[in-house]
């Protein structure tokens, strides 16, 4: 009886063993991830800002053309 017992004493602690090292692995695996979603998110971010940047560049443009535009008539009338 004693020998099974110890027998399964070693199996319980050679699964926990495995156990705790899946763990400490998937936490390695956890914080990757975080780390890499963290930086997608950062130039995503960046990349939404240089668009914005963009599109307001664009509005401008295209006011100022429109005044330009309408300045000629008004000389040309």
């Amino acid at each position: 009886m004693k020998e099974k017992l110890e027998q399964r004493l070693k199996e319980l602690r050679t699964e926990f063993e495995s156990g705790q090292k899946a763990l400490a692995d998937l936490e390695g695996k956890q914080i990757n991830l975080r780390n890499t979603l963290l930086r997608i998110s950062g130039a995503i971010q960046v990349l939404e800002e240089e668009l914005a940047k963009e599109n307001e560049s664009k509005v401008t443009d295209i006011g100022q053309i429109k005044s330009t535009g309408e300045e000629r008539t008004a000389v040309a009338s």
